[in-house]
């Protein structure tokens, strides 16, 4: 008994320990943010700012371009976790549901090419941007993200409908549904939890992406947060700590409200995407 309370002990001071340890960054990131400039560089360095100030977000939201910089990456990806859900669910829904010669293979490729380097795909997605006009636009990015979203939000979502009963889709279809109907009105709200948790790994993945930006977009008019704020902020003599902190908390905000209200959704999707596939 007294053993089983000591190991309890220790692994809740443990996990306490890792969570301090990972939360640190966030809210010294989150302090820096509020702190005067005065305050920044002090040594030895101060947790709590004397004086609070949100001036630092004013001069943000009035003065630079961020807004214009949250529009774009807003568009993108919405635009693109919209694209990822609608391809992935119907691809989805064809290798489970359906009979024809080379379905297995497919999977696997699509298995294959998630486990591809993203980065492997830059240049060939570049040149095609160009050559069909499209480079240096939001829609290049959309197709970029899709790329590679795509092929994970199908073997997720294929786990998904793999473990829905078939009987179920063929009672909908023995009462007078038609295909597309006992698909939306039965396979969808039984995968539920699985598209949810899937709109939320390509929404996070659209909203963090730098790589891909970096190379496809030149213009300041379409440029996300992530390059936006690195090209507004941090230049080769001067890195404006006290705005890019500012500018890291508000690219967080988004993000912590859909885990908050998501959250239990994108447990249980990733916990049964595994059951079967």
């Amino acid at each position: 008994m007294r053993r089983g309370l000591l190991g309890t002990v220790v692994v809740n001071i443990v996990t306490w320990a890792l969570v301090v340890v990972i939360a640190f960054p966030l809210v010294w990131m989150v302090l820096t943010s509020i702190k005067p400039q005065s305050e920044l560089f002090r040594i030895p360095p101060q947790f709590l700012p004397d004086h609070v100030t949100f001036e630092h977000y004013m001069i943000l939201l009035r003065e630079t371009p961020f807004l214009r910089y949250f529009r774009n990456s807003m568009i993108l990806a919405t635009s693109t976790t919209a694209l990822v859900i609608v391809v992935g669910a119907l691809g989805a829904y064809s290798l489970v549901r359906f009979r024809y010669r080379g379905r297995e293979t497919l999977a696997g490729l699509v298995l294959f090419t998630y486990l591809l380097p993203s980065v492997v795909l830059l240049i060939p997605l570049y040149l095609m941007m160009v050559k069909i006009g499209l480079a240096n636009s939001l829609p290049s990015l959309v197709i970029a993200y899709t790329t590679f979203s795509l092929p994970y939000a199908l073997w997720l979502l294929r786990s998904f409908m793999a473990g829905i009963p078939e009987d179920l889709e063929s009672a909908a279809l023995v009462d007078g549904a038609s295909r597309i109907g006992a698909f939306v009105d039965v396979i969808l709200p039984q995968a539920l939890p699985g598209i949810i948790s899937t709109a939320l790994f390509t929404f996070i993945l659209a909203w963090n992406e730098y790589l891909y930006a970096l190379v496809l977009v030149n213009s300041d008019q379409v440029r996300p947060l992530t390059t936006g704020v690195m090209n507004m902020l941090i230049t080769a003599f001067n890195i404006d700590w006290s705005l890019l902190m500012a500018a890291s908390v508000m690219m967080s905000i988004p993000l912590i409200i859909i885990f908050a209200f998501l959250q239990s959704y994108l447990t249980r999707g990733f916990g049964a995407g595994g059951v079967k596939g």
